[in-house]
C-alpha cells in the first residue's frame, strides 16, 4: 500500500468512527500510550472552531426562515446595490474634495504670479530664471518672475496683470491716441500712455533701459546728445546724405522688444511681461449698441509717445549702427543716426550710390524699410539740412528761419504778441520760445541777443 492510499484510509476511518474508537485502536496498535487521553485543541483552533460553528448555525436559522429564495435573492441583489451605490458616492465626494484642493491650490498659485497673458504671447511664461550673473554686470535689477518686478514698481501684481494682458479687443485701453501734423506733411499719430501705464514704464526706463548704452552714432534720445551733436558731425563736408527709416517704430514688433530684453538677461517669463508693457497694437474703435470696442488691427509694436520707445530702438539698432557704421568708414563716410534718421556725409560724392544700394540691403536684413520719398542727397552747392540744422560751414539755423523770427519778435514788441500769431497756435508765446530757444542751442554764442528780443517781444509795446 502506498502513501496515498494510507492517507485516503486514515481520512476515512477518522471520518468514519468517533473520537474514542480511533483511540481504543490507537492503543491496541501502540500508537498512542495507554491510560493517556487525547490531546486538548489548542485556544486559537478551539475559539476558531467556536466561530464557525456559530455562523453555521445562523446560517441554518436563516436558511430556515427563507421561504421564498426568489425573494431572498432579489433582496441580496438590492443590498448589493445600495452598497455598491454608496461606495460610489464616497469616491465622488472624495474626488470632489480632491478637485477643490486643487483648485484652491491653483487659484493661489495664480493670485500670487502670472501663468497666463493672453492669446498669442504667453509662450515661455513657465521659463523664470533670469542670468543673475548678466544682469549684475550690466548694473540692471535682478528679476525673475512678474511678482518681482511689480513689488520694484510699486504696484500689486493684478494691477501689472491689468496693464499688460493681450486682449485683441478691449473696451478700455491705456493710451490716449491723437495726431499731430508734420512739417513735411501728413499727420504723425501719437499713442500717449495713460498715468498708470505712464508710472510703470518710468521705471522700466529709468532702471534697466537707461542703463542700456547705445552706439556712439545713435544720438537721439541720449543723455548728452542731441540734433546739434548730430548735424554738427556732418558740417563741411562735400555731400551729405540723409534717409529715413519707414513706420520705425511700428516695424519693431513685440517679439523683437521681447528678444531684447532676454539678450540682456531677463527670463522668458519676465521678458514677455516687460514687452507686453512697452508694446501695443494700432487699435480702432468700433461701436455696437452703444458700446465702444477698441479692435486691435494687428500685432503688437512699440507705441509712439511713450518713454520707454526710443531707447528700446536705440538698443535693438545696436547692430545696424555698427554695419552702417563700418559701412560708411570702408567709403570714406562718416555715419550718425537720430533715431529713425540716418545720415551720411563725405568727401567723394562718385561714391553715393554704391553706398546707398549697400544701405538698403542692410536696412533690409535689419528689418528695417527706406521711406522712398525722404532720400535726400545734399551737395555744397545748395544747403545741406541735417535733422533741421543747417551744416555747410557750421551748424546753423537756415538763414531764412533766422530772418524770419527776427521779424516776429521785432513786430510782436513793436505791435503786441497776437498780432504775429498767423497760424493761430493756442499758446503762442509757448510757440515763440520754443523757437527762440532752439536758434539757442544751435548758435548758443548769440543765446543772449535771440532772448533779449524775446523777452521784449512778450513785454509787448510800450515796455522800456
Amino acid at each position: 500500500m502506498n502513501e496515498d492510499e494510507k492517507a485516503r484510509l486514515y481520512r476515512e476511518v477518522t471520518r468514519s468512527a468517533s473520537e474514542s474508537a480511533v483511540l481504543r485502536r490507537m492503543h491496541a496498535l501502540g500508537f498512542w500510550p495507554h491510560g493517556e487521553g487525547l490531546p486538548p485543541d489548542p485556544p486559537e483552533e478551539h475559539a476558531e472552531r467556536a466561530r464557525i460553528e456559530a455562523e453555521l448555525a445562523d446560517l441554518r436559522r436563516t436558511h430556515a426562515r427563507v421561504e421564498d429564495p426568489e425573494a431572498a435573492l432579489v433582496e441580496e441583489r438590492r443590498r448589493r446595490w445600495e452598497e455598491s451605490k454608496a461606495r460610489r458616492a464616497e469616491a465622488r465626494a472624495r474626488r470632489l474634495q480632491e478637485q477643490q484642493v486643487r483648485r484652491e491650490e491653483w487659484d493661489r498659485h495664480r493670485s500670487s504670479t502670472m501663468v497666463h497673458a493672453g492669446i498669442g504671447v504667453s509662450a515661455g511664461l513657465q521659463d523664470a530664471r533670469s542670468d543673475e550673473e548678466a544682469l549684475s554686470r550690466r548694473g540692471l535689477p535682478v528679476l525673475h518672475r512678474a511678482e518681482d518686478l511689480a513689488g520694484q514698481i510699486g504696484i500689486e501684481l493684478g494691477a501689472l496683470r491689468w496693464l499688460t494682458y493681450h486682449r485683441r479687443s478691449a473696451s478700455v485701453v491705456h493710451y490716449h491716441r491723437y495726431e499731430i501734423a508734420k512739417k513735411t506733411g501728413g499727420v504723425r499719430c501719437i499713442s500717449a500712455p495713460k498715468p498708470a501705464l505712464a508710472f510703470a514704464q518710468r521705471w522700466v526706463f529709468d532702471q534697466i533701459l537707461r542703463r542700456l548704452d547705445p552706439e556712439p552714432q545713435a544720438h537721439g534720445f541720449v543723455p548728452g546728445r542731441s540734433i546739434v551733436t548730430n548735424a554738427s558731425t556732418h558740417a563741411g563736408r562735400a555731400v551729405v546724405v540723409n534717409l529715413d527709416m519707414k513706420d520705425f517704430f511700428p516695424s519693431v514688433t513685440f517679439r523683437r522688444v521681447k528678444g531684447l530684453f532676454r539678450a540682456i538677461g531677463y527670463s522668458e517669463h519676465l521678458a514677455t511681461v516687460l514687452a507686453l508693457l512697452c508694446t501695443e497694437p494700432p487699435r480702432v474703435p468700433a461701436t455696437l449698441d452703444g458700446k465702444t470696442t477698441h479692435i486691435a488691427l494687428g500685432d503688437r509694436v512699440l507705441p509712439q509717445g511713450a518713454c520707454t520707445s526710443p531707447s528700446i530702438t536705440n538698443a535693438l539698432c545696436r547692430r545696424l549702427d555698427r554695419r552702417l557704421d563700418g559701412l560708411a568708414r570702408r567709403h570714406g563716410f562718416t555715419y550718425t543716426r537720430y533715431a529713425d534718421d540716418l545720415t551720411f556725409s563725405g568727401d567723394r560724392p562718385a561714391v553715393v550710390g554704391r553706398l546707398l544700394r549697400s544701405v538698403r540691403s542692410i536696412l533690409a536684413a535689419e528689418g528695417f524699410v527706406e521711406h522712398p520719398s525722404k532720400t535726400r542727397i545734399m551737395r555744397r552747392g545748395g544747403r545741406q539740412e541735417v535733422t533741421g540744422v543747417t551744416v555747410n560751414d557750421r551748424p546753423n539755423v537756415s538763414r531764412r528761419e533766422l530772418r524770419t523770427l527776427r521779424a516776429i519778435l521785432h513786430n510782436a514788441a513793436r505791435l503786441g504778441l497776437e498780432s504775429q500769431n498767423r497760424e493761430d497756435h493756442p499758446d503762442f508765446a509757448s510757440h515763440l520760445r520754443g523757437r527762440v530757444e532752439f536758434a539757442c542751442m544751435v548758435d548758443p554764442s548769440r543765446a543772449g541777443t535771440y532772448r533779449d528780443a524775446l523777452s521784449r517781444a512778450l513785454q509787448g509795446p510800450g515796455a522800456p
